[in-house]
């Protein structure tokens, strides 16, 4: 499996809308700038793990279940050719 930013993004953003939160209230609550939490939203920037464990503190679930999600839907993807 190879990692996709764009998987871990689009969890990210499913996360937020299902929490009834904006992209200003979740990157405030990251500590984190609304323009980097846009870009980790839609893949054009992978996040590290630092940012991770913010975000999962902001949804306040642990980083490794943050990961875990995403690793779900990374192994659900199809794979490309």
């Amino acid at each position: 499996m190879k990692y996709d930013p764009s998987v871990t993004g689009k969890l990210v953003r499913e996360m937020r809308k299902n929490k009834g939160m904006t992209q200003e209230v979740l990157s405030g609550l990251a500590g984190i700038a609304r323009s980097r939490l846009a870009m980790i939203e839609t893949g054009d920037k992978a996040a590290n793990v630092e940012t991770l464990w913010k975000i999962a503190q902001a949804f306040e679930i642990p980083l490794n279940e943050l990961i875990r999600r995403a690793e779900e839907e990374m192994n659900r993807k199809p794979a490309e050719n």
